[in-house]
């Protein structure tokens, strides 16, 4: 008698809200159970799981920052010690800020490629030994439409969600070995909603863009190409780019 299929244990960084938020109900919906990680914003985790249990899920919260290499090795710890393993990994977390060129110092450059680029290297290498031997292992990084379009005021995002491609690309030789996919989902022109760490106002690059299809995209169609990619339908994809963006941006 074979022994059943084991429970999928997802981690899924910045899913406090919006994108995050969608990733991690989509894939409890596909009967993961999710770590739900924030940096700080415990009250919209906690009803980010709320959410999930509701719909029959199951989730925690698990507050960490992956900038730092010892909140990520503390993250996936939690996750293992709470599981007993992880099979995928969503590197989600990001900070957005437009800062024109001329007035990016280096601490704000610091700032977002540490959660951006840093906190994915960080997360994958911490959740790696606890990946190897599932027959599930994914990774997914979230990336950005102005890394391969372009746009002005973010030099600072653009460097690092440019650089989640080729940490994507490296990782897939690396590890497909030990039967771990790794691939990149890049949204474009996404109706979110944006906190203080975003800047608060839409993207000044999304009014210089319009979607083939006539409208912003919902986290939620971002969240079913995650989805996808960590299924078994998708066993046979690494290394992957893929834009969801309406024909904003042809790749």
């Amino acid at each position: 008698m074979s022994a059943a299929p084991r429970e999928r244990v997802a981690v899924v960084t910045g899913a406090a809200r919006n994108i995050g938020r969608a990733i991690a109900l989509e894939l409890a919906a596909a009967g993961a159970t999710v770590v739900v990680n924030a940096r700080s914003s415990a009250a919209e985790a906690a009803e980010t799981v709320r959410a999930i249990e509701a719909a029959g899920g199951r989730a925690v919260v698990e507050l960490a920052d992956v900038s730092a290499p010892d909140g990520a090795q503390a993250l996936m710890k939690a996750a293992v010690e709470r599981f007993g393993h992880i099979d995928v990994l969503v590197n989600n977390a990001a900070l957005r800020r437009e800062v024109p060129f001329e007035q990016l110092d280096w601490t704000q450059w610091r700032e977002v490629m540490s959660v951006i680029l840093d906190g994915a290297y960080l997360c994958a290498r911490a959740a790696l030994p606890h990946m190897i031997g599932s027959e599930a292992g994914a990774i997914v990084n979230i990336g950005g439409m102005s890394a391969h379009a372009g746009s002005a005021g973010r030099a600072h995002v653009i460097a690092a969600k440019a650089g989640l491609v080729g940490l994507t690309r490296a990782l897939a030789h690396d590890l497909a070995p030990d039967g771990i996919t790794v691939n990149c989902v890049v949204p474009g022109l996404i109706a979110t909603q944006r906190g203080g760490a975003a800047g608060n106002t839409e993207p000044a690059h999304h009014a210089e863009r319009k979607t083939l299809l006539g409208r912003r995209g919902t986290p939620e169609e971002v969240a079913d190409v995650v989805a996808f990619l960590c299924s078994d339908k998708a066993r046979y994809l690494t290394g992957q780019v893929i834009h969801a963006n309406g024909g904003a941006f042809l790749g």
